[in-house]
Formats: C-alpha cells, structure tokens, sequence
C-alpha cells in the first residue's frame, strides 16, 4: 500500500501566517506540521509516500523534507496541483503514483496520537473499496459527519448545521484503485471544488466503505484554535514519554 499526504492550498483561515508559507510548513509544537502526517504513514509501514502541494512555497517542501531521510525513506515523492480544486481533485493527481495499488491518504493538517497500523492491516486483507477512520469530537459540524444506522454508515454529511452523529470523520482515508474512476465522476459543489465526502459517499452507496474508531486523541490544524490545541497535545505527548 502506498501512502499520500495532502499538503496543497492556500490556507486562508490561518492568515496573515500563510501569505508567507504554506501552512503545512508552520509550527506544530517542535517540529512543522508536514512531519505528522509522514510519521503516522511511516509508523503504519507505509514508506512508499507521495506529498501533494501547491501555491508559492512548493518547493520549500523539497528544502525541508529531501528525500526523506530523517524519516528513514529513501525517497519521496511530489506533485504539484494548481490552483484550489479540492481534496478530491488533489488527490486525483495521484494517480499516476498509485497504480493501481491501494493508497492511505492522510490531510496534511491532521496530527494524531497514536498508530494506524492496524487499521491499514485490516484494508490491505479488505478484498475492496474504501475504509475510514471515525472519531468522536465536540463540535462535528465542522467536519464530515457520518449517519450511522447500527453498525453501518448510511451517508456522510458535510459540515452539517445539526450533526446526525457526535462522530468526525478523520482526514485519514483508505481506498482501491476505483477512487480515481469516483474523482472523474464529481460535479463540482457549491464551493466550486470536488468533495471528498463524495468520493466516500459513492463507496457507501456501493456498499464498499467500512470504518474503525480511530485510537487516541486526533486534531486537525487549520485554524487558529486547533493549531494552538495541536502543539498542546503534542506537548504533553512528549513531556508523557519522558515522566
């Protein structure tokens, strides 16, 4: 399985910050946000890994990251996406670098405490189709949220102004080489961009997505609040280690 992190956009809700660098480059306690995203695929036993970007610090990702050595790869890889299409879109642009092999994406802005790998274990004996990770937080309707009839996932709605479930869906997500025959299917939404929920919406209507809950505490980072809440978890994850 191949992995994928998400790092274009312009990062708008963190501004002034990043009209200077893309966001993904910014601070998350002692290290740049970038780093998190790569570990957790690393940490799953992912090492064949793809970083998207875009905007006009691109190339300050190949500055910061080279090949990957300090995070014991011997290559990465990057492509480059062009102006604000979507995560859906942004991940259309792999495709050339999965082919055909399963791929766990990962948003560049999400950082998480503990490992996938056992999710990721669980999709590669998955026969097909998609898988995600769900996580139950305070204030769903900022996220994807899932409707969920027993054990089953029944639709994904987005940013709801009345959350069906307390669940978020993380911005961790598994799929088969049909994710890209999904992405050249999408209407543009309102927001003029192609939507990852309906990507995972096509796969439940399929019948083809299963979830897990993810372990431990999980933020994203894109805006001021919950990059702030970010370093702090980050923070006292490590002071935890060295008690």
């Amino acid at each position: 399985m191949k992995g994928i992190v998400l790092a274009g956009g312009l990062g708008t809700r963190l501004h002034p910050l990043t009209k200077i660098t893309n966001k993904h480059l910014l601070p998350v306690y002692d290290k740049p946000m970038i780093y998190y995203p790569i570990r957790a695929l690393v940490r799953a036993g992912i090492t064949d890994i793809l970083i998207v970007t875009g905007g006009n610090h691109s190339g300050d990702f190949l500055t910061l990251l080279g090949n990957g050595k300090e995070f014991g790869l011997q290559h990465l890889n990057y492509t480059y996406q062009e102006g604000e299409g979507g995560i859906a879109e942004a991940l259309g642009l792999a495709e050339y670098f999965a082919a055909g092999e399963k791929i766990c994406v990962i948003l560049g802005d999400n950082i998480i405490e503990k490992s996938i790998a056992k999710a990721a274990e669980a999709f590669r004996r998955q026969p097909k189709g998609a898988r995600i990770l769900l996580k139950e937080v305070p204030d769903p309707e900022r996220f994807g949220v899932p409707v969920l009839e027993g054990d089953r996932i029944v639709r994904i709605e987005e940013k709801p102004i009345e959350p069906p479930s307390r669940y978020a869906v993380t911005g961790i997500y598994m799929y088969d080489a049909r994710v890209f025959e999904i992405i050249r299917g999408l209407e543009p939404s309102a927001r003029g961009e192609l939507e990852i929920t309906d990507v995972n919406n096509a796969y439940i209507e399929t019948g083809d997505l299963a979830w897990d809950i993810l372990d431990g505490w999980w933020t994203d980072a894109g805006t001021f609040p919950s990059l702030f809440r970010a370093s702090e978890l980050v923070r006292d994850m490590g002071s935890k280690r060295c008690e």
